[in-house]
């Protein structure tokens, strides 16, 4: 008997690792791989251990199935009850929030293989990846106004830092789905290919990641990411401090030797 998506048999996070590249599928997708606390909690680990490993240089997030990630799983969740003051963001801080700055947080760069819906937790979850590539054929949706809910997952966070605040009012306060196209003319997207072509092209930008120089990507990240929360002393003061530390790696010494030496670096992710 083939096991279902819940079977412990079957893992509900897809990993493996192939030049350098960590591949994390989500794999419930008989419900678009929405997000149960299991797999959550999965997904966490995996971006935790991908981050420390020295193996890895690049990761790649998608989904199994006709979705990317429909959201948070709320059919277990009660509505009714008595409610303690503090649960509800209690949730989210332990929760929601931990699965996007695992990603945010992640040491190696990440791509987003977008390869169906992409709603509420689970676009959140894309555009906290570092790029974003789609298939023709998926879309974005705010869907929290259609529920009555506040988004949350970071997403009043990450959206106005991507499109502006207008926009992001805008997508938050309809709750329209928004197809790929769209979504990489607002600059939610890097690249829209065509649903055959995702695997190949995510494929190809992670590979060229995993052979650049790893620490000097890890800092680059956290640089961009801390640059809209910051004043030009602190953004120039921790761009310098990257800089001391990054020439302290064998990647940098082997770039500047390559230039010198007029060949392309080798780079070794140390």
């Amino acid at each position: 008997m083939t096991p279902s998506p819940e079977d412990p048999v079957e893992p509900l996070v897809l990993h493996t690792t192939d030049s350098h590249v960590a591949w994390l599928t989500l794999n419930r997708p008989s419900s678009l791989n929405s997000i149960t606390p299991d797999l959550r909690e999965q997904l966490i680990q995996k971006f935790r251990d991908t981050s420390a490993d020295q193996d890895v240089r690049a990761v790649v997030l998608t989904g199994t199935g006709r979705g990317f990630c429909a959201g948070a799983d709320l059919r277990g969740g009660a509505t009714g009850g008595e409610r303690i003051p503090g649960d509800v963001a209690r949730t989210i801080r332990e929760g929601a929030q931990r699965l996007i700055a695992a990603v945010l947080d992640c040491e190696k760069p990440v791509i987003a293989a977008v390869n169906g819906t992409a709603a509420g937790l689970g676009a959140h979850l894309a555009l906290a990846c570092d790029l974003v590539i789609a298939a023709e054929s998926a879309t974005f949706v705010e869907v929290f106004v259609r529920r009555g809910l506040v988004p949350d997952a970071g997403g009043a966070y990450l959206l106005p830092r991507l499109v502006g605040p207008q926009r992001a009012k805008e997508l938050m306060f309809f709750g329209d789905a928004l197809s790929a196209p769209d979504a990489e003319r607002l600059g939610l997207v890097n690249r829209v290919v065509a649903a055959d072509a995702l695997e190949k092209a995510a494929r190809t930008w992670a590979e060229r990641l995993a052979a650049g120089p790893t620490r000097a990507l890890a800092l680059t990240k956290q640089l961009v990411n801390a640059s809209l929360e910051t004043d030009r002393t602190t953004a120039f003061a921790a761009e310098a401090a990257a800089q001391e530390i990054n020439m302290t790696t064998a990647d940098a010494l082997e770039g500047v030797a390559s230039f010198v030496q007029r060949r392309d670096a080798e780079f070794k992710g140390r």
